[in-house]
């Protein structure tokens, strides 16, 4: 990092209280060595936080540590911190340099890559944000040993999420890899973290500001950010709740004949083998009144990127409102079997027109680097 940062020494280490706790003095120790000054600038802990009013108290207490033009800021801690801090770098004396050192599966192999920062607005996830890139991003494995079970899967479905939409290599993986031997075996878990970071950052360097493509990276994120929003934060961790909006989009996958039963089944119960997930108990209008107001909607029309196959998925926007509704609603409901998979749609209803606006993952090969 000392290559990155020439002569600079003062690095605003922006972070929660637990991981602070837990990995604070060690990084602390590295930075020192390497001939650093870090100033630690604590956040309060959870997704409810993160809010444009968090930005501003972290500007203010790095203006009174006496931050300059020329400071780095270092975010080190899971991906509401990331995407906390990253904001921050964004925009404190309109921009300083952003190192990323995630400490979570979740913020490792999705949030800290492709420079997206952001806070939340009462009506939905994310919706003011920047692009960011940081100058750099250190993944360190070793730090995930600490994470409890629950965050721990939660964090891998966005892998999972990853060998959907283009990886089915990773996706068989963790298919078939049970959870205990994912957090012992160090070289599995390097190679799923590596496999997923090799996906997002091909697919970013092809469209860094969502233009096209990138927006294949919201697969269950449509319907799992409107569970988050309509919980407050408080029902599912982030991951959780992409699971649930993966199960979902299978299911509208299905409905619009889009996907085969046999792979929209493995995928919900390569979902549901991870582990548990909390009940969706939210109210259905809700659920689609925050839809509307999703960052993906455009022109007042819900866009929902969809499962093809295991490995390819496509980006739609001629879903029926009455198969949103059900399908959204109903992805609690999964627990496998037979029933689930072999739905078809109702006789007499015509095959749904496809979007010419439709995206294939598979496109990202072409921008591969």
């Amino acid at each position: 990092m000392r290559e990155l940062l020439g002569d600079r020494k003062r690095l605003f280490v922006v972070t929660v209280s637990p991981v602070r706790r837990r990995w604070g003095k060690p990084l602390a120790r590295s930075l020192a060595a390497a001939g650093f000054t870090p100033e630690f600038v604590e956040m309060r802990d959870g997704e409810g936080y993160k809010r444009l009013s968090t930005v501003e108290e972290l500007a203010e207490k790095m203006t009174r540590l006496g931050a300059e033009r020329d400071a780095v800021v270092l975010a080190f801690g899971g991906g509401v911190v990331g995407d906390v801090g990253g904001m921050l770098a964004s925009v404190y004396m309109r921009g300083v340099e952003l190192v990323q050192i995630p400490t979570t599966v979740q913020a490792q192999v999705d949030a800290s890559v492709g420079g997206k920062t952001g806070v939340n607005l009462g009506i939905g996830k994310n919706l003011v944000g920047t692009f960011y890139q940081p100058l750099a991003v250190l993944i360190d494995p070793a730090v995930l040993a600490t994470l409890p079970e629950r965050e721990f899967r939660a964090g891998l479905y966005e892998s999972l999420k990853a060998g959907v939409i283009g990886l089915p290599e990773l996706f068989r993986v963790l298919e078939k890899t049970p959870i205990q031997t994912l957090r012992r075996d160090q070289k599995v878990l390097e190679w799923v973290i590596a496999e997923s970071v090799k996906l997002k950052a091909q697919v970013v360097s092809a469209d860094e500001r969502e233009g096209g493509l990138r927006r294949v990276l919201n697969l269950g994120h449509t319907i799992g950010h409107a569970l988050e929003s309509a919980t407050r934060y408080r029902a599912f961790l982030h991951g959780e709740a992409v699971a649930w909006g993966m199960i979902a989009a299978t299911q509208i996958a299905l409905a619009t004949e889009r996907i085969d039963g046999a792979s929209a089944r493995r995928i919900a119960d390569a979902v549901r083998s991870l582990g548990p997930l909390p009940a969706v108990t939210t109210r259905s209008q809700r659920v689609i009144d925050l839809l509307r107001s999703d960052k993906k909607t455009r022109q007042g029309v819900i866009h929902f990127v969809l499962p093809r196959e295991i490995g390819r998925v496509e980006i739609v926007n001629d879903v029926p409102a009455s198969v949103v509704w059900q399908r959204s609603m109903s992805c609690g409901n999964y627990h496998g079997g037979p029933g689930w998979y072999a739905r078809r749609r109702p006789a007499g209803r015509k095959r749904p027109h496809r979007s010419p606006r439709s995206a294939s993952a598979s496109a990202a090969s072409k921008g591969r680097r």
